[in-house]
């Protein structure tokens, strides 16, 4: 929580991740931003990190968590505000000092109640930043998905939210882009929901015919409304050239979770950032079936990592990305793709790197046996872990 000015101090003895390589040294901290570096400095009286990692504050750009604290369990929705508190705990954990919360605009065939949360759960957040309840910055990337009519209206009622930097379209509809294989898609449906063959087959044929009605619409009135704020937008769950090429010609800047090489080598040469999720690499590889995080960092064809759905993977990716030597990404480009890349992608140039005159956003990460032990966190030059 940040209700009182940071102080002027140091931060000392830590092998500092800069864009230019790994310095051991010092950084100078005043009123909340970085004042200096300075490398092989001690300074008397300053904090001493003692040979750990100094390294910006993570910037998660994409993160589905805030559902895993609203829903804890199946039947049971939690206090919007106190749910969001959880969710910031566990944020601030992993060492992300920013957080673009990925809130669902529309339904999914196993989340109708989507379509009623939304509203509220907006609300709740700007309520829990305005009041410094949290200890991360929370921000907002509206999830659009064009297969669900009513997102055309809870687009338009949550677009121009202040804390809003981020648009993404998405078509979960089966036998296109995330999910290729509808039977298997059908499968995986029936038992979440807990269906018989029949019944699944019959919601599964609802969605098809729903999406087809609607989704060129939905998906036209998202990119509109996205142009009109000013405000990046990103396509998602790319299979194709044409998904990459209809995703440029609307004006995206970024592609998301591609499923395939050859949609992540076509959006870079279209000039489209490359977005991936990195529990995909610590995993080893896509929960779906789809292009492995790392093919595509030996193609060289990643530039963000986001959490996806576990918080501290972007920390835990990052370190492993840049500590192995069979990648071509050394450990600061590594931290980059979690720090710097994704505040540049969302438009926050005020973070991202440790640099002379940036927010001291800052993460101590002490390495044990191949793990990464956050120890302490810094946001705005206040410690908030």
């Amino acid at each position: 929580m940040l209700d009182d000015k940071a102080g002027n101090f140091s931060l000392a003895g830590a092998w500092i991740v800069t864009p230019h390589g790994v310095i051991n040294g010092a950084v100078d901290i005043e009123a909340g931003q970085i004042a200096a570096l300075r490398p092989g400095a001690l300074p008397p009286g300053g904090l001493d990190l003692g040979d750990d990692f100094l390294i910006p504050g993570i910037v998660d750009v994409h993160t589905d968590h805030v559902e895993a604290h609203v829903f804890p369990r199946a039947g049971v929705q939690w206090d919007f505000l106190n749910a969001l508190m959880a969710h910031d705990a566990v944020v601030i954990a992993g060492g992300t000092t920013t957080v673009l919360d990925s809130l669902c605009v529309g339904a999914s065939v196993k989340r109708p109640e989507r379509r009623d949360l939304l509203v509220p759960l907006v609300a709740a957040l700007e309520r829990g930043r305005g009041e410094g309840l949290f200890r991360a910055d929370h921000l907002l990337h509206l999830r659009c998905e064009i297969c669900d009519p009513d997102t055309v209206a809870l687009t338009d009622a949550t677009i121009n939210s202040p804390l809003v930097r981020l648009v993404s379209v998405m078509d979960h509809t089966p036998g296109d882009r995330q999910s290729l294989d509808r039977e298997h898609w059908l499968g995986r449906m029936a038992m979440d929901m807990g269906l018989d063959m029949a019944d699944a087959r019959n919601v599964m044929a609802e969605l098809l015919d729903r999406s087809a009605r609607v989704g060129a619409e939905v998906r036209a009135h998202v990119v509109a409304q996205a142009q009109a704020a000013g405000l990046p937008l990103m396509s998602h769950d790319d299979r194709t050239l044409d998904h990459v090429d209809q995703a440029w010609a609307e004006g995206a800047t970024v592609c998301e979770f591609p499923t395939t090489l050859e949609a992540a080598a076509h959006a870079r040469d279209r000039g489209l950032a490359v977005v991936m999720g990195a529990p995909n690499l610590l995993r080893g590889g896509s929960q779906s079936g789809n292009v492995a995080l790392r093919a595509l960092l030996e193609a060289d064809l990643c530039d963000v990592l986001s959490s996806d759905y576990i918080p501290r993977s972007p920390l835990d990716a990052a370190f492993a990305i840049g500590f192995d030597d069979s990648l071509p990404q050394d450990l600061p480009r590594a931290i980059a793709m979690a720090t710097d890349a994704p505040a540049r992608l969302a438009g926050l140039s005020d973070r991202g790197q440790i640099a002379v005159g940036l927010r001291a956003d800052l993460v101590q990460v002490r390495r044990k046996g191949g793990h990464n032990h956050v120890v302490g966190v810094w946001r705005e030059g206040r410690r908030v872990y």
